[in-house]
C-alpha cells in the first residue's frame, strides 16, 4: 500500500524519467547485437487527477462544506460537538 501512495504522490507532483530506445541487428552468426541506444529524459507534468485523489484522501478539500446548506452545516456542527464531548468524557 505504501508503494501505491508513493507512486500517486510522484504522479501528483510530476517527475522526470529516462526513456530508452534500443535498436538491434543480427550479426553473421544470427545473434542479436545492440546497434543503437538512445536515452532521452522525459518530463511527466503533475497530474490533476492524482492531486485530487490525494487531497480528498487527506481531507484537504473544503468542497463538501462549501456546498452544504445552513441546516446541513448546523447538523454537522452538532455531530462534531457530540463526538468531541464523547471523547472528552471517555478520557475522564
Amino acid at each position: 500500500m505504501e508503494e501505491i501512495k508513493k507512486a500517486l504522490l510522484k504522479k501528483a507532483l510530476g517527475f522526470s524519467s529516462d526513456e530508452v530506445v534500443e535498436e538491434y541487428s543480427l550479426d553473421e552468426n544470427g545473434n542479436s547485437v545492440l546497434n543503437k541506444r538512445k536515452v532521452t529524459k522525459k518530463y511527466n507534468p503533475p497530474d490533476i487527477s492524482a492531486m485530487k485523489i490525494l487531497l480528498e484522501k487527506e481531507n484537504f478539500s473544503d468542497d463538501s462544506l462549501s456546498h452544504m446548506t445552513l441546516a446541513e452545516l448546523k447538523k454537522e456542527k452538532k455531530r462534531i460537538l457530540k463526538k468531541l464531548k464523547e471523547e472528552e468524557d471517555s478520557e475522564s
